[in-house]
Formats: structure tokens, C-alpha cells, sequence
């Protein structure tokens, strides 16, 4: 873990993981679950594929180091942890990652309330060249903000947070954004240690988002 520092002082750590000069930065953004042994493992494959990979500690701002697992106790106190930090200060956390890359081109990825933070640091910061969001909740109420960089999202069909309604908003109020849903799917379908978990479109998932970032890294 490293410790960052955002511009209004708030310190908090980071799991870094990769080669720290690969010409290539990423930020990977948390579930409401904390940077745990899940988003540990997703940051350390994706450097696999050529990045330096940062995944801030969000929650630091209500309470430091939290790893949660996915039993209903914890996502009860995820969404509690998740609902005491403003989006301004996830932002102001997001961007001083992004900073710590230097003049290397960055991009960001995020899964579930990660996910809408991309999107919000897509489109209110000018930090990244590109960003990808995993079944980001929060997206379709705040679909009406310019993204800065191109995006790419992706949706599980069968999701019952987010209704195929909200991405159809989203698709036609961002007709420039790549969006993929997954027939079938629910909600965290990227997550080995949820039931949801489907690792087919896992992978079609990965595969499309990787390839996204590579053609916008540059």
C-alpha cells in the first residue's frame, strides 16, 4: 500500500501494483466492498497487462482500511460507508491518483459504485484518456454531464439495481459512448466471489476493456 495525499489534505492509501515505469497509468476504483482481496486481485491482473495500477482506499475518508466481503452484514455497511463520502471528495481522491502517474497517459476503470465514480472522473475531471465503467449505479442520474475522454460501460441485463431503462437513458444521452450489456447477467457478474459471478462475460468484458484502453493510451 502506498499513501497518497489529495488537495484538500485528506491523506489515504492506494494498492499498488505493476511496474512502476510502465508507460502506461490505471486507476481502479472499488466496489463498496473496500480495496479487498477482489479489487487487490483485478488491479494486480490488470498491471499484468502493461499498466502501473493504483486502487485508492475511497473509504479512508469514513474509515481506514477496510476490506469487506460480500455477505449482507457487509454490504449494509458498505452502502453506509459509501453514503457518508460526497462524490466531490471521491473525486478530489481520484484526481490526486491520476496525479501521482506524472506526464504518463492515464486511463480509469471502476466496478459498481467504482464504476460511477469513472464516469464522474471522466466527465469532471481532465485527468484520463480514457475510461471504462462496470455496472456503475449511479450513471443514468448524472447521464447528462460531457465526458472529457472517451468511455466505454457495461451493464448485466438482469441487474436489479439498474434497469435496462436507465441504460437506454444513458445510451441516448451519451450516443457517443460504447455501451455493452450482458443477456442474462446480474449485477457484479465481474466478481469471482459473488454468486452473480459469470465467467464468460467476465471475460468478453475484460477483453472489450482492455482493448478500449490500449487504443486510448497512447
Amino acid at each position: 500500500m502506498m499513501k497518497l495525499t489529495a488537495a484538500d489534505g485528506h491523506e489515504f492509501a492506494g494498492f499498488e501494483a505493476g511496474n512502476l515505469n510502465a508507460p502506461r497509468g490505471l486507476v481502479v476504483l472499488q466496489e463498496i466492498f473496500g480495496v479487498n482481496a477482489h479489487m487487490r486481485r483485478v488491479s494486480e491482473r490488470l498491471a499484468g497487462f502493461g499498466y502501473r495500477v493504483i486502487c485508492p482506499a475511497l473509504f479512508d475518508r469514513a474509515e481506514r482500511g477496510v476490506a469487506l466481503n460480500y455477505t449482507p452484514e457487509d454490504v449494509q455497511k458498505g452502502l453506509r460507508l459509501r453514503a457518508a463520502i460526497p462524490d466531490v471528495a471521491s473525486i478530489e481522491d481520484i484526481t490526486a491518483v491520476a496525479a501521482s502517474f506524472g506526464e504518463r497517459p492515464v486511463g480509469i476503470i471502476g466496478y459498481c459504485w467504482g464504476g460511477t465514480l469513472a464516469w464522474l472522473g471522466a466527465a469532471k475531471t481532465h485527468q484520463f484518456k480514457a475510461a471504462v465503467g462496470w455496472y456503475g449505479g449511479g450513471i443514468a442520474a448524472a447521464n447528462a454531464l460531457a465526458p472529457n475522454c472517451p468511455v466505454q460501460l457495461h451493464f448485466a441485463e438482469a441487474d436489479k439495481s439498474i434497469p435496462m431503462s436507465d441504460v437506454a437513458a444513458i445510451g441516448r444521452a451519451q450516443p457517443q459512448v460504447e455501451i455493452f450489456t450482458y443477456a442474462g447477467a446480474e449485477h457484479g457478474f465481474g466478481c469471482t466471489e459473488r454468486p452473480a459471478y459469470k465467467a464468460q462475460d467476465t471475460e468478453l468484458a475484460e477483453l472489450r476493456s482492455l482493448a478500449f484502453l490500449a487504443q486510448y493510451l497512447r
